[in-house]
């Protein structure tokens, strides 16, 4: 049996090292808003869809307040570069390169993220 394309979700995946981690379905991510995935050694990432469709994932914990906020933040842009602003404190990062815009020494993990 095949399933018209309409009635297939397509799955937000994490990479993990070598391997794909299904997060959620591409419509549980609102353009613009982030949402925060449990990963499997306990940690989080914030997954984001901007307003053209592209999908970034960082770490989800701000390391300057400790908090698992990033995921809450305002996305934007700087430079023609995507970036989130805390929720806490205000400081952007860099939503490819994980690379604080606000202090150059700090800096989140970031994923590669893709549909399926």
């Amino acid at each position: 049996m095949t399933l018209a394309p309409e009635t297939i979700a397509l799955k937000v995946q994490l990479r993990l090292g070598d391997t794909w981690l299904a997060l959620c379905d591409l419509s549980a991510l609102t353009p613009g808003r982030g949402v925060a995935a449990l990963l499997p050694d306990g940690g989080q990432a914030a997954v984001f869809l901007d307003r053209v469709g592209r999908m970034y994932a960082i770490d989800n914990r701000d390391p300057f307040s400790g908090a698992a906020v990033l995921s809450r933040g305002l996305i934007g842009s700087h430079q023609g570069r995507p970036f989130v602003a805390s929720p806490l404190l205000k400081q952007r990062f860099d939503l490819e390169s994980g690379r604080c815009l606000d202090d150059e020494t700090v800096q989140v993990t970031t994923y590669e993220v893709r549909t399926s």
